[in-house]
């Protein structure tokens, strides 16, 4: 677990890989209750029979729902301390390589790319690849923008 104690620690680990969290299984349920989250009920996520038969094996999760994970996979990875808050600002870049069928396990690596001054504090930039066990090709790539306030520590 990499921890940044504020903006001198955060600018200093600009370009360095920050390591890999744990593993995490994706299950029929986690992408049923996306689905019906999102309204997305696309027979590839949610018909287990006919998905079988399909490209994929067997049902698989949305490529959203693979993004919506980097919040949980990203905490196991770095943590944030002197930051008074950090709320995520955007993206730049998405790409899902790999499709994630339900049942494999999933972990994400980061690197934190840059870090820029704006005026409420900085926006740092991490590159996140969601791994699937035993796969060559990653479930997701993706460059998440966190705006960071600094000041006292309120989590």
């Amino acid at each position: 677990m990499h921890t940044f104690t504020g903006l001198d620690s955060l600018t200093a680990a600009q370009g360095q890989h920050l390591g890999y969290g744990g593993w995490h299984e994706i299950t029929q349920e986690q992408v049923q209750q996306f689905a019906d989250a999102t309204g997305d009920h696309q027979w590839i996520h949610l018909d287990t029979e006919r998905a079988a038969k399909g490209p994929f094996g067997g049902t698989v999760a949305h490529g959203y729902l693979t993004l919506s994970l980097l919040p949980m996979l990203g905490r196991e990875i770095y943590d944030f301390r002197g930051f008074s808050m950090g709320v995520n600002y955007g993206l730049n870049k998405v790409r899902f390589p790999s499709a994630v069928r339900v049942g494999s396990r999933v972990r994400a690596g980061a690197e934190l790319k840059s870090v820029t001054p704006v005026a409420l504090g900085v926006q740092a930039v991490f590159a996140y690849t969601v791994e699937i066990e035993g796969e060559d090709k990653p479930g997701c790539v993706a460059e998440a923008v966190v705006l960071l306030v600094p000041g006292k520590d309120t989590t």
